[in-house]
């Protein structure tokens, strides 16, 4: 049974059981725990198993659904498809703490990999072109976090008679989030494309009782159980098809305004505030030749817009001093980040399509902010990418993989000595997805 045509609108004549499919692949994915390990800084390093497979690019060429993540403005050029798939990632991540402090506290000497290495990350979209000149789309996607689990009391050895650290020691920060796009071409080349972005969160954090006493809410440090934070944002594109050779595209995500975690309101800066950083792209694609693109994105993340994630991680925990959960308390010291990223899409035949792509990105933890990151060790700054796509007939199978190289980062804490040591990490991830054309 169709639904009664109105206006002529694709998007309204929707096949029932269609709609009736998407809506249950729709709540499937937000009741997914999706959690997704920092890879450039605090965001995934691209989305869509085609943008993946260039490193992320995509601002200046139209992929597939999951392009309004990047720039709403392409979605207009996709014409009607549903996409849908999932990633497995593969994070190694630890951090050794050398036995080289001074008296006071200090995380326990030793070498800490963290347990929980593989991770599944669906997402979906879906495309419908309302006429000629206009589009409507959502996308559903994991957008970043940061997740380290030890299986040991790693602060252990901060005795300040407050209470004993228990183990494990970590934090688990799950995110997803929602676009409906709406895509307009404002003359034959051009379009314009926004994105009102909803998002949810939930924190976890275990381990940290030692922190307590220099904490505004004591009791609201660690292990409270999962915490959970809603709220929202926009995302606005432009395209440019400047030649029949050349496209240039921008695209500026607001911050996402979210809720506070109340459950861990003396742990985080601001009293459990935790906003999603602003970020803004611009992409170019050179169609050298009708079965060859080179492509080019930059992207700057603002973390510094998020107090709970820049402010500094190399405060001295002295008595009496009270330095979590206020305005300017402990962070996680990050700096904002600029990623260059470089890909290439090669038509080898017509039902064939090869993509390669590499990242570069700024070291977003500082040397001298180690101490908190031992929790979220976002050193990773490379990315190596390859994929493909086949094709058959309306339907089309997407390949990405990524790997990006061991990397550390050494530091100290400020509170022993110092103590020195260094962070580390290491990443692998498989993605597959299925293209559907209308």
């Amino acid at each position: 049974m169709q639904l009664e045509r109105i206006n002529s609108c694709p998007l309204l004549t929707t096949d029932l059981t269609e709609f009736m499919i998407i809506s249950c692949l729709l709540v499937a994915v937000l009741t997914l725990p999706a959690t997704v390990l920092a890879t450039n800084g605090y965001w995934s390093h691209g989305y869509g198993a085609k943008s993946k497979a260039m490193a992320g690019c995509g601002a200046a060429l139209p992929l597939d659904g999951m392009d309004a993540a990047s720039n709403p403005a392409t979605m207009v050029f996709l014409g009607n498809r549903l996409d849908l798939g999932v990633a497995v990632f593969s994070p190694n991540r630890g951090f050794t703490a050398n036995d080289d402090a001074g008296s006071g506290t200090s995380v326990s000497p030793g070498t800490y990999d963290s347990e929980n290495d593989i991770f599944f990350i669906p997402h979906f979209a879906r495309n419908w072109m309302i006429d000629s000149d206009s589009s409507l789309g959502i996308s559903v996607g994991a957008n970043g976090g940061m997740n380290a689990e030890y299986d040991s009391a790693v602060f252990s050895a901060f005795d300040n008679g407050q209470g004993s650290a228990s183990s494990p020691t970590g934090v688990d920060y799950k995110q997803i989030f929602c676009g409906l796009t709406y895509s307009r071409k404002i003359s034959e080349n051009h379009s314009l494309g926004i994105t009102p972005i909803l998002a949810a969160q939930s924190m976890k954090v275990t381990g940290l009782e030692p922190f307590q006493a220099f904490s505004l809410n004591p009791e609201h440090v660690t292990n409270k159980g999962r915490d959970y934070s809603y709220g929202g944002g926009v995302r606005v594109g432009w395209l440019s098809r400047v030649t029949d050779q050349i496209s240039v595209g921008l695209s500026y995500q607001s911050k996402l305004w979210m809720s506070r975690f109340d459950d861990y309101k003396g742990v985080f800066a601001e009293q459990g505030s935790f906003d999603i950083p602003s970020n803004m792209t611009a992409g170019l694609a050179w169609k050298v030749t009708s079965d060859l693109s080179l492509v080019a994105d930059v992207q700057h993340i603002m973390f510094e817009d998020v107090r709970a994630v820049s402010n500094s991680a190399d405060l001295v925990f002295q008595p009496g001093s009270i330095i979590m959960g206020t305005d300017d308390g402990l962070g996680f010291g990050w700096e904002n980040m600029t990623v260059l990223k470089i890909g290439m899409q090669w038509n080898v035949r017509p039902d064939i399509v090869f993509r390669v792509g590499y990242s570069k990105s700024d070291q977003v933890i500082p040397d001298n902010q180690a101490l908190f990151n031992v929790l979220a060790p976002a050193v990773v700054s490379e990315h190596f990418t390859a994929g493909l796509t086949r094709k058959h007939e309306n339907m089309e199978l997407n390949l990405a993989v990524m790997y990006a190289p061991k990397e550390k980062v050494s530091g100290t804490n400020p509170n022993t000595g110092p103590q020195t040591g260094f962070l580390e990490m290491e990443q692998f991830e498989v993605e597959l997805s299925l293209g559907f054309q209308f």
